[in-house]
């Protein structure tokens, strides 16, 4: 500061002051930090204003969106599946989920993304175990209501009414079963099980004179892969739509099964034969008897068509008791 009254300028740069100590090694500084010589008073810098901060010169900000590590302190929902880590199955980070940062930048797949994933698995799963249990088959169970395949029928049918009527079994020497009365036959197979027997009766007082053949046929079905039951009904009904000679008669019978037809043939006062016909329906089981006879007697000395419709029904009722047994 000098006598002739200046007063000393604040905004003058002043000389740094040397450092203390030995002067530091190293390259000199550049131009720009060299200190300039005092040239008297300079003129005051504006103040600058402050620079904007350089958004790629900061540390990473921790994203919020991240998903948390798995298996660190995070239970899994209550319920879910964990695996020995502690992180629920599926979540990002174990094994069958995305792994953590798949997308980059730390984030996970969104949630909608994994929660249309997880349907489609559980889909996948419930359409293996329907095909694998059949539910897409088309095949409903048959409805068999208990009843079993019998390779001899014969030995399963009630002969009981037929006896009371005073018939029995012809001597298989003179039968018409060639040698076999009766006979019986059957056959299994996955979609049908099918059964018949044959037999040849006579009168017990039938006279040497007489000529008389009397065949009951009976067959019973079992049916594994279609239902009979639309089919059934049409099947008997169909006797009274037949354009021949001879007149049937179809009659609804109660109490045997889901539903019974009896077919009488239409025979005329002198006529010398009869023909009569049962068919019962249980579930999926058909069973049918018929009797066909002739006779060259007496027709008072045969039994009439509603004779012959009790001695059927009844053998079935009771014959159908042992198909069960």
């Amino acid at each position: 500061m000098s006598n002739s009254g200046e007063q000393p300028n604040p905004y003058a740069q002043q000389p740094p002051q040397p450092p203390q100590g030995p002067a530091p090694q190293g390259p000199p500084p550049p131009p720009s930090q060299v200190p300039q010589q005092h040239q008297g008073p300079q003129a005051p810098q504006a103040p600058q204003a402050p620079q904007a901060a350089n958004p790629y010169g900061q540390p990473p900000q921790p994203n919020p969106y991240a998903q948390p590590p798995a298996g660190y302190d995070y239970p899994a929902p209550h319920g879910a599946p964990t695996m020995s880590g502690g992180a629920p199955v599926g979540a990002p980070g174990s094994y069958g989920g995305a792994p953590a940062g798949a997308s980059g930048g730390g984030k996970g797949l969104p949630a909608w993304l994994w929660a249309i994933g997880g349907a489609v698995v559980a889909s996948a799963v419930w359409v293996g175990v329907v095909f694998s249990t059949g539910g897409f088959s088309g095949e409903p169970s048959p409805d068999l209501r208990g009843y079993a395949y019998k390779a001899d029928l014969c030995g399963s049918t009630s002969w009981a009414p037929f006896e009371d009527a005073r018939y029995k079994m012809e001597d298989s020497s003179t039968s018409a079963s060639a040698g076999e009365n009766p006979t019986a036959s059957g056959h299994q197979d996955p979609a049908l099980d099918s059964m018949w027997c044959n037999a040849d009766l006579v009168p017990e007082d039938a006279g040497s004179d007489d000529y008389s053949t009397n065949l009951v046929y009976t067959k019973a079905f079992l049916h594994k892969k279609t239902d009979p039951g639309p089919e059934f009904a049409a099947q008997y009904r169909s006797y009274e739509e037949q354009e021949s000679s001879t007149d049937y008669k179809v009659t609804p019978v109660q109490g045997i099964g889901d539903e019974a037809y009896l077919v009488s043939r239409q025979e005329s006062t002198d006529s010398k034969s009869t023909y009569v016909v049962l068919g019962v329906r249980d579930g999926w089981l058909t069973y049918e008897t018929a009797w066909s006879s002739y006779s060259s007697g007496n027709s008072a000395d045969r039994p009439s068509s509603e004779e012959v419709a009790d001695m059927l029904r009844t053998s079935a009722t009771e014959t159908l008791k042992k198909l069960k047994s």
